[in-house]
């Protein structure tokens, strides 16, 4: 259990500790810049929001899908143990 906090937490920290964004593709880079140029910086910030968003669509999908194997875990593996308890006091 502490070996998946430290690899959860490791994760959060090179995750949430980046740079600032830049754009993905060489037209929107272009783009922004031309942009920011002249003074305009809602475009820019608007992409690197985007960009953000798309990335936590499949974080969080595995996230929820985690969630629900464990929560399968736990009662499948409780279903186990009553049937065994059930056996041993026949016995």
């Amino acid at each position: 259990m502490k070996k998946l906090i430290a690899i959860i937490g490791s994760f959060l920290v090179l995750t949430l500790a980046t740079g600032q964004s830049m754009a993905q593709c060489a037209m929107c880079r272009a783009t922004l810049e031309n942009n920011v140029s002249e003074g305009s910086s809602n475009l820019a910030a608007g992409f690197n929001v985007g960009i953000l968003y798309l990335m936590l669509i499949p974080y969080l999908a595995l996230v929820v899908i985690g969630v629900m194997w464990y929560r399968h875990s736990k009662k499948y593996t409780s279903e186990q143990n009553r049937i065994a308890r059930m056996l041993n006091s026949k016995a």
